[in-house]
């Protein structure tokens, strides 16, 4: 299905000419998303009704974790060429699995930031193209808002909610007031916790990336053997502090170095409780922060969303929480955390359906965040 067509410009005319058209009249959009901000290359297609609800129609993500093992993490130059070398071809297998053409899409969206800025030119272009070529609305995504949004398409869960973001490059507590409205409550002054992870993995000479690797190794390992810090805990603000926790499972393996296999899993087992503990307390200290925010007499929900949003155990002591506070926890399928286009589409979706439409010279941003006007916490580093 992925294989290069010789010809890509037969091959979306083909697509046209043969693939079904939408009838307008059905109150459908269809939304073409590209995302390319690290080191998968996706593309998808959503459908939203008019009353709000979605449907993934075709959802293609090609990693390129191989091309980056060897070297211990994501060199940006490969990730821009091999973005470069495949999202023709994913683009229109995405479209061919939807069963339409570029003449019945809605609008085309792709992630604009933030992310590694080679990526993000190729996705973004490769967007605006198709956008001129076609006639069709540009809409530049932020790709957290993205993944903050995707519950929409998955749960129908509409804002205002309060957010726990948690992915490798961020890790944030958000009250998301409306698609394009964002309050920032919380961030980490430091390492993002999916980065916390895959230091961690990496210390302990498990495999890339570190958040599964780490967390399936916990499976069978002792979490009460080593005495780890819970960062952050008990203080009034929210806020999210990893880099100590990551510091004090590289000091107990030094003492005990040379690692067994059975000193590995009880070294992950023990730093994923205290990630679970230190999480936990700063979500309930947000939950208290946000309840008078949230209208009364309607369930207030609770979303997890981002790559670190797949660790089970992090979810099931999330839920605990949103149960204890009176919140209705909700997270996007294992596979619609990571990186996607479908969430990219359904971003696009959403705000297509407000009228925010970019143009084509909207730039693409590395860094972007979602509430610009948040105030910078207490003793944080360049990446708050």
């Amino acid at each position: 299905m992925l294989q290069r067509n010789a010809n890509s410009n037969l091959a979306h005319q083909e697509l046209n000419e043969m693939m079904p058209h939408v009838d307008s009249a059905q109150g459908l959009s269809l939304v073409l998303g590209i995302e390319t901000s690290c080191d998968e290359t996706a593309a998808a297609v959503v459908e939203r009704r008019a009353n709000g609800q979605g449907r993934v129609l075709s959802n293609v993500v090609l990693s390129q974790f191989d091309k980056h093992a060897i070297y211990g993490g994501v060199v940006p130059e490969i990730a821009a060429r091999a973005h470069t070398d495949c999202l023709d071809r994913l683009v229109h297998a995405a479209l061919a699995e939807a069963k339409i053409g570029l003449s019945d899409l809605s609008g085309i969206a792709a992630a604009s930031g933030p992310g590694l800025i080679g990526g993000l030119i190729v996705g973004a272009t490769t967007a605006k193209a198709l956008a001129l070529a076609t006639g069709k609305p540009f809409l530049a995504i932020n790709h957290l808002e993205a993944h903050a949004l995707t519950v929409g398409l998955t749960d129908g869960v509409r804002p205002p909610y309060l957010m726990l973001l948690v992915s490798g490059g961020h890790t944030q507590l958000l009250l998301v007031e409306d698609v394009g409205r964002y309050r920032r409550l919380a961030t980490t002054i430091d390492d993002a916790l999916g980065e916390a992870y895959d230091k961690t993995a990496k210390l302990l000479g498990l495999s890339m990336p570190g958040g599964p690797a780490v967390e399936k190794a916990a499976l069978s390992g002792n979490p009460h053997r080593f005495d780890l810090p819970r960062p952050m805990a008990g203080r009034d603000d929210p806020h999210f502090s990893f880099a100590g926790l990551k510091t004090a499972v590289r000091h107990a393996a030094m003492k005990i170095a040379p690692l067994s296999q059975a000193d590995v899993v009880d070294l992950c087992a023990s730093f994923q409780a205290a990630v679970c503990e230190s999480v936990v307390d700063r979500v309930q200290r947000a939950m208290r922060a946000v309840l008078p925010s949230l209208p009364e007499g309607r369930p207030k929900p609770f979303v997890v969303a981002g790559g670190v949003a797949a660790n089970k155990v992090l979810r099931t002591a999330l839920v605990g929480i949103s149960e204890e506070f009176g919140f209705a926890f909700h997270a996007p399928p294992l596979g619609l955390c990571t990186d996607n286009g479908a969430m990219i589409a359904w971003a696009g979706a959403e705000r297509l359906a407000l009228g925010f439409i970019d143009g084509l010279q909207a730039p693409v941003r590395p860094r972007w965040p979602l509430d610009p006007d948040a105030v910078k916490a207490a003793g944080a580093g360049i990446k708050a």
